[in-house]
């Protein structure tokens, strides 16, 4: 069973890198031609592709085919192997927590925020200062970008990023789609609330450069700001394009659809036969996510 464990997680990273690459190379393009909102959908092609990885097919002649035959007939030391992935995921939930923790200890002393927090009842966390850095306009601006957050479900979907992150500790194409995700989710949310109120561009420019003066990381939960200056200069950059046609937009979907549906079936049909309890332990955790969305 170890050497099933192991094997599936093999599959499961290659699939989600590959899927990664394929997202990273189109995230601009579908930037500039259909609108942040749909770059960042993008990302739904890494959990899809696997899950594709994650099913199994009836033709054992597969990529895989060899690979599996050859590992489950000498697996190199599987239980070893799997604890010490488990103990990597045991300090990645660690690390997760202690910053959890951290970003809670700066909210009650008032130095952390504009963020949302929160898995089951999202909240709004703002600092101490918030009445006196922000305008009435400004706090306007940020209360609707945090309130498309909470609308979009986006602290589930960081929170299944970050449980992602944990169970591929090893593999840094992973963490490197997390931060690019995030960035791309906080685009999309300015795309959603310049949208609503095009007028307050200029205000929601300066609320940005106000929020990114200070920021604590938040595993479980959404940022007002991503750190650094190059997400910062994006997310204002953002906010002088025009917002995509709806034409536009209706081909972003298609082709939103298409990627997603081909990274699915290209790693499902490179897999072979796989035991049913691996389908069902696997995709247990994603079943209960579209439920609770």
């Amino acid at each position: 069973m170890a050497a099933e464990v192991l094997l599936a997680l093999i599959r499961a990273n290659i699939a989600a890198s590959a899927a990664i690459v394929g997202v990273v190379l189109l995230r601009g393009l579908a930037r500039r031609l259909f609108g942040v909102q749909l770059a960042y959908a993008l990302w739904l092609a890494v959990p899809a592709a696997m899950l594709g990885a994650l099913f199994s097919t009836s033709d054992p002649s597969t990529p895989y085919g060899s690979m599996k035959a050859m590992w489950l007939a000498n697996p190199p030391h599987p239980v070893a192997l799997l604890a010490f992935w488990l103990t990597g995921v045991a300090a990645s939930l660690g690390l997760v927590a202690w910053a959890q923790l951290r970003f809670l200890a700066a909210a009650r002393a008032g130095t952390a925020g504009p963020a949302v927090t929160g898995i089951v009842h999202a909240r709004l966390v703002v600092p101490s200062d918030f009445a006196e850095r922000f305008t009435p306009a400004e706090r306007k601006l940020v209360r609707a970008h945090e309130r498309a957050h909470i609308d979009r479900l986006d602290v589930r979907v960081n929170a299944w990023t970050v449980l992602i992150q944990c169970l591929g500790w090893f593999n840094p194409l992973i963490h490197l789609a997390a931060r690019a995700m995030r960035l791309d989710q906080e685009l999309a949310c300015d795309a959603m609330v310049v949208g609503r109120l095009p007028h307050e561009r200029r205000a929601y420019a300066e609320a940005l450069l106000k929020a990114g003066l200070a920021q604590i990381d938040l595993p479980l939960g959404c940022c007002w700001t991503a750190r650094g200056v190059h997400p910062l200069e994006a997310r204002i950059t953002m906010l002088t394009r025009p917002a995509p046609t709806g034409v536009r937009q209706d081909v972003g979907i298609a082709v939103l659809a298409a990627v997603t549906m081909t990274a699915m079936c290209t790693a499902w049909a490179a897999q072979p036969p796989q035991p049913p309890w691996l389908a069902l332990i696997v995709t247990l955790p994603f079943t209960v996510m579209f439920d609770l969305a």
